[in-house]
């Protein structure tokens, strides 16, 4: 395909994390290692929570939800990154990077709109508990998933057009470990101001929206926790809480880092690194900081392996 004295681009050049050999095979074992135990984990987070009568209320219902998100948002990337670690040269098609670029989108920004609807059931469970069966009714849990999954679509509509209004004529190699909006912007040869500005003005209305109601919701749980007589009352408000926070924290941090705060003084290894964390790490981190620090969930498992145990 030509276009004028340039020839269009068929394909991406995925530079990786780093191109030292002994380095690439250190790297390849911890990260397929890390997949691993984010399928793993994940995954049985959900079987948990099926297959447990006393889990089925909607802040399990969310957690399963995030632990399926996480598995689509680990799978989008990770895969990817621990293919590029055995090739000399890992190349990926134009369309095969707009789909990867497409399911990062929905299930990163699903992952905010959850964990801003998470923090919300918190809200409802501690302030107002007497309302929470009809605040938190199978019709309102079913409407803030379709809402959650639909802020995901809309995000990735708007990257994906914004990707689809640039042409791809010159350089191909995408300097980093999958295919992200910033660095394919560096590589367009037509330069749309729209197109640099837009990512970033729906990255951050997503990113204000769904943490404003994460702080409003715990300043909230905050003030009826310290209206609190009871200390163990304190106490299991608290524990409910501190598992969200940390991974909100987590989330949130990363992200911000990557997609709000302007990168000029930041070098490409140094967003390649952040990014890792939120798209890699967290995905691993989520089931174990749910479940470690989750009484139910530990009650949950005991009993699920004693009746697996006792069937055999």
């Amino acid at each position: 395909m030509e276009t004028g004295n340039h020839t269009m681009v068929t394909e991406f050049v995925i530079l990786g994390l780093t191109e030292d050999v002994t380095l690439c095979s250190i790297l390849f074992v911890v990260f397929l290692g890390i997949y691993v135990t984010t399928m793993l984990g994940n995954i049985s987070i959900i079987i948990l929570i099926q297959r447990s009568s006393q889990l089925h209320t909607p802040m399990y219902l969310f957690l399963s939800h995030l632990a399926f998100v996480d598995i689509g948002y680990s799978t989008s990337v990770t895969p990817v990154m621990i293919v590029s670690f055995l090739r000399e040269r890992t190349t990926i098609p134009v369309g095969g990077c707009i789909a990867q670029l497409v399911s990062d989108a929905v299930f990163g920004t699903a992952e905010c709109f959850l964990l801003a609807v998470m923090a919300y059931d918190r809200y409802v469970a501690i302030c107002s508990p007497l309302l929470y069966s009809t605040h938190m009714s199978p019709r309102v849990c079913i409407i803030l998933l379709f809402v959650s999954y639909l802020g995901g679509c809309l995000n990735a509509s708007s990257l994906t057009s914004c990707l689809l209004s640039l042409t791809f004529c010159g350089p191909n190699k995408i300097n980093h470990f999958f295919c992200d909006l910033p660095p394919l912007i560096k590589l367009s040869c037509t330069h749309i101001y729209i197109a640099e500005i837009s990512p970033v003005i729906s990255a951050t209305l997503v990113i204000v929206i769904t943490l404003f109601t994460i702080i409003v919701s715990y300043v909230y749980i905050l003030h009826s926790i310290l209206k609190m007589h009871s200390t163990e009352g304190r106490h299991k408000a608290f524990s409910t809480c501190t598992s969200h926070l940390i991974a909100v924290t987590l989330f949130y941090g990363t992200v911000t880092f990557v997609y709000v705060i302007p990168k000029s003084s930041h070098s490409p290894d140094y967003i390649k690194v952040i990014s890792v964390i939120y798209t890699v790490v967290i995905p691993m981190l989520n089931p174990m900081i749910y479940s470690l620090r989750n009484k139910d969930v530990k009650e949950a498992m005991k009993k699920l392996m004693a009746r697996t145990y006792s069937s055999f």
